[in-house]
């Protein structure tokens, strides 16, 4: 921590977790094939999540203008729209096409997040340069230069989450979608190391966002625009710094009583467990099977083993029994009315008793006719949530980021189904050979879901061929899934 006269104008050097920040996006070349293969898929995956939301007015209700007529035509696209806007406000409604329903891709550890969530910004700003470009004579932008910035911005969000926790002290993780946005959308708009620790120390400046909306007795679905907000907010910072030239603020983090340190971090130094490269990507987890918070996916992979056996005796049930990670008790264990559908998709309880008794979990699932069912929340008063130490310790352990949980179903007549317990689900990294076919079976099933047949074709046959992917113009790949 900074031992500096608190009385003194003399501007120190910046903190340095700014200047590495600004080294790895401009310096750090990626060479692992295996992040840029996870960052292809990835991609796919993340719009598909983005038509799966169209299916929802509340969702559709943010993607426009800011105000009526704030269009930008030659602006940046919003998937399954004909929206043209700048990029600012296309990267909040790309970011909470992405978040809306809590079925991209996850990052757990010290911290949690979506680290996918940083497309809304990436996408947004590469469309808008690329069509700049076309029109400017300039060199196009290609996926392949959208895959590198994923991956470093994959790599900001999830490394200052390995060791950092923002949710012990109330914050939102999208204050490290906000940061890492910021980080590669100023590099994507030309800017210097200069400009991104600038850019960078702006973020920092704004704090974060409080929990609240993601938490009883106040979950609500804030928590679905969240990260779209702070897309938005980073590229308004990169802009500031980039085409304004904006000053920036070398101690935001260290400034004793008024920095982010003493302000917001209980006056804690940022901790690192591995300097910046591929790691995130390379291990991030995918949501595939179920729309379902990262912490409950294998605890509804047990309960949809369970089905056949408890859904005929529903009745006769006396307990069930949760066992889950310290994360999963903190973020998701609920008791009481569960007021919507953001109440329900974030907690375990409810994502254990719909595939009980119905044998699947979908974004329908949380809506308010299922709810309704007097079923759900007659199972979950009988449901009884524990953590489970090992499940805990191997959450933590870099080596396996496991994410386990367990379901065992006692009836009144003391019977009892087996313990089911997956320490990993589909969509991990162990489990990727497995997943990738049903990840882009879901990719189909959403394009079709969504837009027209030609369209879905086109897409289809686009996205086939990685090399062919990759050198495809931005601009041109995001023509595929706007109307």
């Amino acid at each position: 921590m900074s031992v500096r006269d608190i009385r003194s104008a003399r501007r120190p050097e910046p903190d340095q977790p700014l200047v590495d920040i600004a080294d790895y996006v401009t310096d750090y070349s990626i060479d692992s094939t295996e992040a840029y293969d996870t960052a292809r898929i990835m991609l796919l995956d993340s719009l598909a999540t983005a038509m799966l939301a169209m299916k929802f007015p509340e969702c559709v209700k943010h993607l426009g203008p800011l105000v009526p007529g704030a269009t930008l035509p030659g602006g940046a696209r919003v998937p399954g729209t004909s929206h043209e806007l700048d990029p600012a406000q296309a990267a909040f409604a790309i970011g909470t096409q992405i978040r809306w329903l809590d079925f991209n891709d996850t990052w757990l550890a010290a911290e949690w997040g979506h680290p996918s969530d940083n497309l809304g910004a990436i996408l947004a700003v590469a469309d808008y340069l690329d069509r700049k470009a076309g029109r400017e004579g300039g060199q196009p932008l290609t996926v392949r230069d959208v895959l590198t910035w994923a991956i470093k911005a994959h790599e900001i969000q999830g490394c200052y989450a390995l060791k950092n926790s923002f949710n012990r002290v109330g914050q939102d993780h999208v204050i490290l979608v906000r940061l890492a946005s910021t980080a590669v959308t100023t590099a994507m708009l030309g800017g210097s190391k200069e400009r991104i620790t600038t850019a960078v120390s702006h973020s920092w400046i704004d704090n974060g966002a409080l929990r609240t909306y993601r938490h009883a007795p106040n979950t609500g679905p804030r928590k679905s625009w969240a990260a779209g907000d702070a897309c938005r907010r980073a590229v308004i910072h990169a802009i500031n710094a980039v085409y304004r030239g904006e000053v920036g603020y070398p101690s935001a983090l260290s400034a004793r009583t008024w920095g982010y340190y003493d302000v917001a971090f209980q006056g804690k130094a940022f901790e690192f467990e591995r300097p910046f490269g591929s790691y995130v990507m390379e291990n991030v987890l995918f949501k595939i099977s179920f729309p379902a918070e990262f912490h409950a996916q294998t605890a509804v992979e047990c309960a949809m083993q369970l089905h056949d056996q408890v859904a005929g005796r529903l009745d006769q049930i006396e307990r069930i029994e949760i066992e889950t990670q310290q994360a999963g008790r903190r973020i998701i264990d609920k008791t009481g009315p569960l007021a919507n559908y953001a109440d329900r998709d974030h907690c375990i309880q409810y994502m254990v008793a719909v595939p009980l008794i119905f044998g699947r979990l979908t974004a329908d699932d949380y809506g308010d006719d299922v709810a309704a069912d007097p079923r759900i929340d007659a199972l979950r008063d009988r449901m009884v949530v524990s953590e489970n130490p090992q499940f805990t310790r191997d959450y933590f352990d870099p080596d396996k980021r496991f994410i386990g949980n367990a379901v065992q179903v006692f009836f009144k007549d003391g019977s009892s189904t087996g313990r089911v317990a997956i320490d990993f689900p589909i969509g991990h990294r162990r489990r990727r050979a497995e997943g990738l076919p049903v990840l882009l079976g879901k990719f189909e099933a959403a394009m079709r879901g969504q837009l027209p047949a030609h369209k879905v074709k086109t897409i289809m046959r686009a996205t086939a061929d990685p090399a062919s992917l990759d050198s495809m113009p931005v601009q041109r790949f995001m023509e595929l899934f706007t109307l």
